[in-house]
């Protein structure tokens, strides 16, 4: 089973940026939908954005026009850029393939 591993999470000051990657262990191409949730304390796991095979995009309404998800199926890696970051924005991201497999995650918090 293919196992991915999210890394470039951190500390970021309101208004800065941040670049997660996922790494697959393995081709990411045949996988409908790759792409990135997160769970703050609390609450429940929600979808921040997901690409699928053919390019198309979806964004949870709270970062949409702030965060970018791409799939580079060459180097079997999905990246989630993320701008103009709000201290609500601050949660363990999670990478996942096909809403099934699941990386550890990667915390961000956002916070002056």
């Amino acid at each position: 089973q293919v196992q991915l591993v999210e890394s470039g999470g951190g500390l970021v000051q309101p208004g800065g940026s941040l670049r997660l990657s996922c790494a697959a262990s393995q081709n990411i191409a045949g996988f409908n939908v790759m792409g990135w949730y997160r769970q703050a304390p609390g609450k429940q796991r929600e979808l921040v954005a997901i690409e699928t095979r053919d390019g198309r995009t979806n964004y949870a309404d709270s970062v949409r026009g702030r965060f970018t998800v791409s799939r580079d199926n060459a180097k079997n890696t999905v990246y989630l850029q993320m701008n103009a970051m709000r201290p609500e924005d601050t949660a363990v991201y999670l990478c996942t393939a096909n809403n099934a497999i699941w990386g550890q995650g990667a915390q961000v918090t956002v916070s002056s």
